[in-house]
């Protein structure tokens, strides 16, 4: 139960200071400061005979009503409901442990409530077919599934379908780095759709500059202004898809051009939020990308 304790003793405070402001008189000795709501009430007989009914009510009313809303802030901080978040990597090419670990971390730094289940499977190779997705209703219960696995040349239509329809039907998601280019191989575009943006290959690793277009949005509110990546891959988009909205594109060293870095998407009834940055462990250091990440699950769950 949340203790409510400190709120009571606040008000009762208020309530004692307010009339002996106002009245100049004291308050018994019997009417201590351990006293709570439920004894205030009862002595309100001598609040009432000393300062008249109407008065002593107002001060009572405007006490218990401060406990009140104190009560209810006490209540909801100690029974917010951590956010269930899927975790799904494996695959090859990045250090998925340590990534892992840096993003349950950066959520527990930033006070964001996290129940996590963390899938790795398929080895380390390019192609597979894992067994979570196998499984009927393999989504439910999760408020955000991240997707941060890496199998490039897999392309079973069917295989692929059985991951993006429940994100159309409603599954949130985030979606990093090398989920970009994952099933990459395949003929249908299912999976570029839900990711909102379509990428075949990147470009070297650099410090890339980091420029915020959508200043005023939820996951980008804290990004550090004049900021560069850590050592990382420059994805380059071929498309941005009709229902993303990019939030901060870096610059091709080969050629100028502006590329989306972090971005947004409405698949069908599904929120979802995309960084192609992640290569690194320096990345899975960087306050900045994990910040970015962290409000990008908490905006996916819709919180």
């Amino acid at each position: 139960m949340p203790n409510t304790r400190k709120g009571s003793l606040a008000s009762f405070s208020l309530l004692q200071s307010l009339i002996r402001q106002t009245y100049r008189f004291p308050l018994p000795r019997t009417y201590h400061r351990d006293m709570n709501i439920s004894a205030m009430l009862k002595f309100s007989p001598f609040v009432s005979k000393s300062l008249g009914l109407g008065v002593a009510f107002f001060w009572l009313t405007l006490a218990v009503s401060q406990v009140n809303a104190q009560e209810k802030v006490a209540i909801e901080k100690n029974s917010k409901k951590p956010l269930s978040v899927l975790l799904v990597t494996g695959g090859c090419c990045h250090d998925y442990d340590f990534q892992s670990k840096a993003l349950q971390l950066a959520a527990k730094e930033r006070g964001v409530l996290v129940e996590w289940t963390i899938v790795n499977q398929g080895g380390k190779g390019t192609k597979a077919m894992i067994d979570l997705y196998k499984k009927p209703n393999w989504q439910e219960g999760f408020d955000v599934v991240i997707h941060n696995e890496c199998f490039a040349d897999t392309d079973d239509t069917d295989y692929i379908r059985s991951i993006t329809k429940p994100h159309f039907e409603g599954t949130n998601a985030v979606v990093i780095h090398c989920a970009m280019h994952t099933y990459r191989s395949a003929s249908i575009d299912d999976w570029r759709e839900f990711l909102g943006v379509t990428s075949r290959h990147h470009e070297h690793q650099s410090r890339y500059p980091i420029t915020v277009v959508q200043k005023d949005h939820p996951i980008m509110k804290d990004f550090p202004v004049d900021s560069k990546s850590a050592m990382d891959e420059l994805y380059i988009i071929e498309k941005v898809w009709p229902a993303t909205t990019v939030l901060a594109t870096s610059k091709s060293e080969k050629t100028g051009e502006e590329q989306p870095v972090y971005w947004t998407n409405q698949y069908g009834k599904g929120r979802v939020f995309g960084t192609t940055y992640g290569h690194s462990n320096d990345t899975f250091s960087d306050k900045a990308f994990l910040n970015a990440v962290v409000n990008g699950i908490v905006w996916a769950a819709g919180k």
